[in-house]
């Protein structure tokens, strides 16, 4: 029989390895419905041009990157490419399908969007897919570090 010391070392070492091997936890229903949550009021804030809103649900350090177009860090910078964009008069997101573990989700939807660019005969219609990193912040909300999207549309000729 083992001494007492070393039967309770080998049984909290056992513990503390175990502890070890398990996985991140999965995402949970609270966690996929707190980011639909996020999408849904960034669209609303889109059409309404609030772009401190829409900034709002992007990390300090998030960067966006953007169709045809160099990567946009930070908040400032983020809010300055959104506010150059043409009137927006519709936008809709939809998620596809949120995979992810523990703090980091990664969304992966579709979008529709219609704008009026400066000068234009006709509004510009679009649909395209989009792809975020999330990440969990220590409050339990979820903040966007890195979004990409792009358009179904076949590329103007040239």
């Amino acid at each position: 029989m083992l001494p007492r010391r070393t039967l309770a070392a080998l049984v909290l070492s056992g513990l503390a390895l175990s502890a070890c091997q398990q996985g991140p936890t999965p995402l949970t229903d609270a966690d996929r419905n707190a980011i639909r949550t996020v999408v849904a009021n960034f669209d609303k804030a889109v059409l309404a041009g609030d772009w401190p809103a829409v900034v709002s649900v992007y990390a300090a350090d998030g960067i966006l990157l953007p169709p045809n177009a160099p990567a946009v860090q930070g908040r400032a910078a983020m809010q300055s490419f959104f506010s150059g964009l043409p009137k927006i008069t519709a936008f809709r997101q939809s998620v596809v399908e949120i995979g992810g573990e523990g703090n980091l989700a990664y969304p992966r939807g579709t979008y529709e969007m219609t704008m009026m660019p400066a000068g234009a005969k006709a509004p510009l219609k679009d649909t395209g897919k989009v792809i975020a990193v999330w990440r969990k912040q220590p409050n339990g909300s979820w903040l966007v570090t890195r979004v990409m999207w792009n358009s179904d549309l076949a590329p103007a000729s040239r």
